[in-house]
């Protein structure tokens, strides 16, 4: 990053947390410490003082934690969930810990709302079956997945093990058949102070908004999810191809 030299100090500082920030999600820096500030200045070719504000951008994202006398670390490992493929989280998260399900809700719903009835395409007061779940991993607050399901498959993922399983693999179950292809909205939201408790988190903290709509191979659409997810436990990763033709 030799040729950042002649720019602005936040800016090099941003570069540089950027690159940080990837590398932490990567799991590059084993033990969880980062190198010192004189080291992270020759690998960066940048001065002291830039190298501190862009840790200092990556404590103030939670990201690391500073102490006098021990160094930079990491405070959580960031894990990957592939967006190019449909699993579960415990699927995703398969070799990387322990993921739990605390099982908040789950129960029919006489009449669905509007916005959901129309994303299942059914009638509102066709009903359903509503979800609530919040996910840990090793004991540490992930996610809380909220989901909308067809009165059909619904019922019958109620009678299953919520706390054990993915939600996916009991679907299939249900339905006799694989799931297809879901439809997936990824917005960045402040954490209200309700999901903020729950997910262990400041009030206002930035997660991740994921609107999912899970369709069977048929086509027909069983699951309606809103998935608030932290951004500093989680890294949303895609592999995209660009197409003959593409734009």
């Amino acid at each position: 990053m030799e040729h950042d030299l002649g720019r602005p100090r936040a800016e090099r500082a941003r570069r540089m947390a950027d690159v940080l920030r990837q590398q932490i999600g990567d799991g590059h820096f084993a033990g969880g410490m980062l190198p010192d500030e004189r080291v992270l200045g020759r690998r960066f070719g940048a001065s002291r003082n830039a190298v501190r504000d862009a840790l200092a951008l990556l404590r103030a994202e939670g990201l690391i934690t500073r102490r006098r006398g021990v160094g930079t670390s990491v405070v959580l490992a960031k894990h990957g969930h592939g967006l190019d493929r449909l699993t579960g989280l415990a699927e995703e998260l398969t070799g990387c810990g322990t993921v739990t399900n605390e099982v908040r809700a789950a129960a029919e719903v006489s009449v669905l709302p509007d916005a959901i009835a129309a994303r299942l395409e059914v009638p509102a007061g066709a009903g359903g079956v509503y979800v609530e779940r919040l996910r840990r991993l090793d004991g540490v607050p992930l996610s809380l997945d909220t989901s909308y399901l067809t009165a059909d498959i619904g019922r019958a993922v109620l009678a299953g093990d919520l706390a054990g399983r993915d939600v996916f693999a009991l679907i299939e179950e249900a339905a006799g058949e694989r799931l297809g292809h879901a439809e997936v909205a990824v917005h960045a939201v402040t954490a209200d102070p309700g999901t903020a408790e729950l997910l262990g988190v400041d009030p206002g903290a930035a997660v991740f908004a994921l609107e999912r709509l899970t369709r069977l191979e048929d086509g027909r659409p069983v699951d309606a999810e809103s998935i608030r997810v932290r951004a500093d436990r989680m890294t949303l990763r895609a592999t995209v191809y660009r197409t003959p033709g593409g734009r």
